[in-house]
């Protein structure tokens, strides 16, 4: 530890002299010659899957280049540690598996080299694929793999590229919106962030604009801020009331707003605010507002909404969501006189515990008391497009469809899983037309998630989540939202749309069949040796690599499976079969985890994406890999086929 780092300082600029340069390089050249003069037999295990003659078999004395874009070759040497034992590191380029090299064959009739009409075909036959794309991917790959536009025929070895390239082979469809967008906001699940300002935990992290930044770039529509009187009561902070939070000015979050709301997408931000504001500075807020959004500002003329515009409607376009402050007028008597169920309160209103009568807040909606009865709400009240509102008078009433008017409620994940139970169907009816929000309870100290497919589920179009908060839960929220083009916007599916002959509707809680079977092959993995240091996962030897393949959705559906474990191996061969029964596809997806097997079960995350099943293209695919964050990988990704039975 520390007399290895004294060691390695004492050495620095002896190392960085020229004659310490020159031994260096005298002693590489040697080592080289001799691994060239007495090469090694290549590992059995990681060539049987190379055809005969293949470039792979070839040993280079140079490091490679990136696989993406060059041939196969292999690597190897031996590294002497501590003076009694020899470790082998290994890095050999894969060549193609044998279900490529055969589908090759297969469609050139055995030649060596493969024409567009023979491509075409393929993509046809094999991946799915109109005909008009061939003739692009075709001149695609000639331009990656050879720069030049003069040959007419592709190679094994380019095919087989081409099929590992993300860029011309993804395994969803293409990056954009194809989905209906003319409908209600009512019918689309909408990507919601949760305490959207804050940089870490619910508790002592710092308030900033820039995760609000982080997650409009990612598509993120729905924007919380919990604004609050700063401790002179005369500004305006948004912060995590009642916690050791520090603050940042409402105006720098809408700033940032504006400039980032329509970076990723052009359809509509919904900026949901949780106000504990006196009236005086509601009406500070409603100027801020309008003087940064302006024209962008969603103000329909109606005071109640018979139905939602849709978001090719509402392109471009900043809508705020609120209680209306007319009701503020019923905080100190209804604090007062709470019935039973307003007394069951949720676990993330009562960690944060209670202000006196004269400040009571509702947590979620932000219900404030007023002492004046002369309240100027005009200004701010004509900002609210969607008026909020919470389950103040029990689920029951609370999911109630009013004819003429719709609006936003919202429910804890521990109330959504009440309603869930009590009044499946309920909830169901209201969604279709209505807009449920749920949020995380407040025991979430950690900003942590929770599962979201019990909202969905049950039609809740904002499932607000903890975009800082880097698990699984996260994963799968990023995962549904690459579809439609990441636009923000997915339409929900049509059976939680329709309404029976009987005035029916839904019902979740019944056993579903089965409606497609999803079988697939991995077959191998490459690129963690360009995106990774070389110690990243072991100090003394390559990673030991195992894939966790499975299905995140209704419970009927989650299901799991682990490959083998390829030991020593940058680039390990899989060539494992899968396969999932999914009884509500429209709503799986796809949970692909790679890892680095240790013995003490501390397994080290070597990435992860998280597909919709109802975007999957059928046929072998390039599957890109994301770190924890959800940023892309530019080179770690897997080869993988897709099929639906």
């Amino acid at each position: 530890g520390s007399r290895a780092a004294q060691s390695r300082g004492k050495d620095a600029p002896f190392l960085s002299s020229f004659p310490s340069f020159f031994y260096i390089s005298l002693y590489l050249s040697l080592y080289i010659e001799f691994q060239s003069r007495y090469p090694k037999r290549p590992s059995q295990r990681n060539t049987k899957y190379l055809p005969p003659n293949s470039p792979a078999q070839l040993r280079i004395s140079s490091v490679s280049l990136p696989p993406s874009l060059h041939r196969p070759a292999e690597i190897m040497g031996n590294y002497r540690m501590c003076g009694c034992f020899v470790r082998k590191f290994s890095v050999i380029e894969s060549g193609p598996p044998p279900d490529i090299a055969d589908a090759f064959r297969k469609y050139t009739g055995g030649a060596p080299v493969m024409f567009p009409d023979q491509l075409r075909l393929f993509l046809a036959e094999h991946q799915g694929a109109d005909d008009g794309t061939a003739g692009k991917i075709f001149a695609a790959i000639l331009q990656k793999r050879h720069h030049l536009f003069s040959r007419h025929s592709l190679t094994l070895d380019d095919f087989y590229r081409y099929l590992f390239s993300p860029d011309l082979n993804p395994p969803t469809i293409a990056d954009q919106v194809y989905q209906d967008m003319t409908k209600p906001l009512s019918h689309y699940f909408i990507y919601t962030g949760h305490n959207s300002y804050l940089t870490g935990n619910q508790l002592n992290s710092d308030c900033s604009d820039i995760p609000i930044i982080k997650a409009l770039k990612r598509g993120v529509r729905v924007i919380e801020l919990d604004i609050w009187p700063n401790s002179d009561k005369d500004e305006i902070h948004v912060l995590h009331g009642r916690t050791l939070t520090t603050p940042v000015e409402v105006l720098t979050c809408l700033r940032s707003i504006k400039e980032y709301a329509f970076v990723a997408s052009p359809y509509p931000v919904i900026i949901t605010l949780e106000d504990h504001l006196t009236t005086q500075l509601q009406a500070k807020v409603a100027q801020m507002i309008k003087d940064t959004f302006g024209e962008m500002l969603y103000c329909p003329d109606a005071e109640c909404l018979e139905e939602f515009p849709s978001p090719e409607d509402l392109k471009y376009r900043i809508i705020i969501s609120t209680k209306p402050p007319t009701e503020y007028l019923m905080g100190k008597s209804s604090t007062r006189k709470r019935s039973k169920s307003q007394k069951d309160k949720d676990s993330d209103d009562e960690i944060w515990g209670r202000e006196a009568a004269a400040d009571s807040t509702d947590r979620e909606d932000g219900e404030m008391v007023k002492d004046s009865t002369h309240v100027r709400t005009s200004d701010y009240k004509r900002l609210i497009a969607i008026q909020a509102g919470k389950a103040k008078s029990g689920l029951k009433q609370a999911l109630r469809v009013d004819c003429a008017k719709v609006k936003r409620l919202s429910l804890s994940e521990q109330k959504l899983e009440k309603a869930a139970e009590n009044h499946g169907e309920e909830v169901i009816r209201f969604t279709q037309k209505n807009l449920l929000r749920v949020y995380p309870k407040g025991t979430r100290l950690t900003s942590s998630n929770y599962n979201p497919f019990i909202g969905w589920m049950h039609g809740a179009q904002m499932v607000a989540f903890n975009m800082q908060g880097y698990d699984k839960h996260l994963w799968t929220m990023q995962g549904m939202f690459r579809a439609n083009g990441g636009c923000g916007y997915v339409k929900k599916p049509d059976f939680l749309l329709e309404v029976g002959p009987n005035n029916q509707v839904f019902d979740p809680s019944l056993a579903q069949q089965v409606k497609t079977i999803l079988k697939g092959k991995l077959y191998l993995g490459e690129g963690w040796l360009l995106d990774f240091r070389h110690t990243h996962f072991d100090l003394c030897s390559p990673p030991d690599f195992f894939v966790k393949v499975g299905i995140e959705g209704v419970p009927a559906d989650k299901a799991k499976q682990i490959t083998n474990v390829i030991d020593d191996d940058w680039q390990p061969i899989w060539n494992e079969e899968f396969q999932f029964e999914l009884r509500v596809p429209e709503l799986a997806v796809l949970r692909i985890e790679v890892h680095d097997n240790d013995l003490g079960g501390n397994h080290g995350f070597a990435g992860q994406t998280y597909l919709p099943i109802s975007e999957l293209r059928t046929g072998i695919r390039a599957v890109p890999l994301h770190d924890r964050r959800g940023n892309k990988y530019k080179h770690t990704r897997l080869l993988m086929e897709f099929e639906f039975a």
